[in-house]
């Protein structure tokens, strides 16, 4: 029942910001419908598949712990995703994911957030980066793989290359974030190479 009421509102939305924040808090008032919503933001081909994304980046925004138990399909979908309304919310949420997890250290996403996950959004998130997407796509994506090199040292120099090669030739957006970034990799590198002495 709760998924055909799903539908219907997903059917329904809009754009427009009340009307995804009303979807959003529905879901999180009835959270045995989280796992449709997840499957409709997969179904690629169709609108509902951009509209379920909005819904779910407000529903994770409020819980993000909603997603934990479901992390193996969310990453096993994601690097099917290429229309770029779906995708947008999506590298929001994978950015959440790395904050969640390198900077707020949440117990709860520790046992759930695998090495295979990570793998899969390192991929996904260099993809975006390397390839045509809108200016936010590529600013979540840099902000994920900022904290994911924390662990995995190969990740900031590739990251580096990326934005040095493209910063100069794309929207302000797009400057302050890798500006942003390259600082922070900077800061971080500094910190590594002090506690190494």
């Amino acid at each position: 029942m709760a998924s055909e009421v799903l539908f219907e509102k997903l059917s329904y939305t809009k754009a427009y910001r009340q009307t995804r924040l009303d979807v959003a808090q529905w879901v999180l008032d009835h959270p045995e419908s989280f796992p449709d919503l997840l499957e409709y933001c997969f179904l690629d081909k169709t609108e509902i598949s951009y509209k379920a994304s909005w819904i779910l980046e407000f529903v994770c925004l409020e819980k993000l712990s909603l997603l934990y138990p479901h992390l193996d399909f969310y990453f096993e979908h994601l690097p099917h995703v290429v229309r770029d309304q779906a995708l947008r919310p999506l590298a929001k949420i994978c950015e959440m994911l790395a904050v969640a997890h390198y900077k707020e250290d949440d117990p709860k996403l520790r046992n759930n957030f695998t090495a295979a996950h990570k793998k899969v959004m390192t991929e996904c998130c260099f993809d975006w980066l390397l390839t045509e997407q809108k200016v936010a796509c590529k600013a979540y994506a840099m902000t994920a793989l900022y904290f994911l090199g924390t662990a995995y040292k190969w990740i900031h120099p590739e990251l580096q290359h990326i934005i040095n090669e493209n910063i100069h030739q794309n929207t302000a957006a797009y400057k302050a974030r890798g500006k942003n970034t390259l600082q922070k990799i900077e800061r971080f590198q500094k910190k590594q190479q002090q506690s190494q002495t």
